[in-house]
């Protein structure tokens, strides 16, 4: 009881001042300045304050442009703390390396407990889109191409034997099962493809970019899935095969189910091929006539795409078991 005031006298102390809200807006490079989301927008537009450290960064003229007064400054966290006092909202729009030293001091003065510390709120202002890393790898390709002095010489016929390499060990990663390894793999690929778009780039007279690769693909894409991007019908694996390998046959005006084998590749996937081909294209044709280990590898080829068995992929299998035997022959793990 309050000596000093009868019972029934309203309290006319004033009440401590609130702590107020802080917010950090966070924003991704890799989306085009001043794509906000309404969020964001609202907290800008309600904010009694907007901070920024960096002068240079790329939404402050957009976020001018629309009548958002920004301020340069880098407030410690007690300083900061001391701004939001009142119930004020400050919103500091974070550089592209956020704030830690900021967040790192909120954090300790929150844990101190010597202060009321205003409500702290992250926002992000933009989100990345799948495949937003692309731009990353695409900038860093730039810079290596301009900078290095090993890759700025490097021409598609010098790169070919990478090209090679990265698949195989990117199969290898795939029949071993190492997830870790496929994803590292799978980027070594992509490496190859954004390396020789960048080189293309750069052809005097037929240059093409990384954007025309993606392009490319795409239209092609659209073009052999009938069945999903336009009326046609597919219900089975084997349907979806014909449809790809039929239109493809009218894009490339080939006359034979052989057109566009490579006949480079390996011996086992060359005989495959040419036996999925003949198999999808419901023709009889028998195997040709002849002595020696090349026609009975052909024919042990065949039977296996015929039985749905990769014999490349087979006989890499009883590869590795043969040398797991080996080295246990030597007295080695295998």
């Amino acid at each position: 009881m309050n000596a000093h005031r009868p019972d029934d006298a309203p309290d006319t102390a004033d009440p401590a001042p609130g702590p107020g809200r802080v917010v950090l807006l966070t924003t991704s490079h890799r989306v085009a300045p001043g794509l906000l989301s309404w969020p964001a927008w609202q907290a800008l537009r309600g904010a009694d304050r907007v901070l920024c450290a960096d002068e240079a960064h790329p939404q402050l003229p957009y976020l001018r442009e629309a009548g958002i007064t920004v301020e340069q400054a880098a407030p410690t966290a007690e300083e900061l703390v001391d701004v939001c006092v009142g119930d004020r909202t400050v919103v500091v729009v974070a550089t592209a390396e956020g704030e830690p030293r900021l967040t790192d001091g909120l954090a300790r003065l929150a844990g101190s407990g010597r202060l009321r510390m205003p409500s702290l709120e992250l926002l992000p202002a933009s989100y990345d889109l799948p495949g937003a890393r692309l731009l990353d790898l695409i900038q860093v390709m730039d810079r290596i191409r301009e900078e290095c002095p090993w890759s700025s010489r490097q021409t598609h016929k010098g790169l070919a034997k990478y090209g090679i390499e990265e698949a195989y060990e990117l199969v290898e990663a795939i029949e071993e099962g190492d997830r870790d390894e496929l994803r590292e793999e799978l980027g070594d690929v992509l490496l190859q493809v954004v390396f020789h778009s960048r080189i293309a780039e750069e052809d005097p007279e037929a240059p093409f970019s990384i954007d025309d690769v993606a392009a490319t693909i795409v239209t092609k894409l659209i073009h052999r899935h009938p069945h999903v991007f336009g009326d046609a019908t597919a219900t089975t694996p084997e349907e979806v095969k014909e449809h790809w390998l039929r239109t493809k046959a009218v894009e490339k005006r080939r006359e034979s189910v052989t057109d566009g084998i490579p006949l480079g590749q390996p011996g086992l996937a060359l005989a495959s091929k040419l036996a999925s081909r003949v198999r999808t294209a419901d023709l009889d044709v028998p195997l040709p006539a002849g002595d020696g280990i090349g026609y009975a590898l052909l024919a042990m080829a065949v039977r296996a795409e015929a039985e749905g068995v990769d014999p490349e992929a087979a006989l890499r299998a009883a590869a590795r078991s043969y040398r797991d035997a080996v080295r246990a022959a030597e007295g080695l793990d295998a």
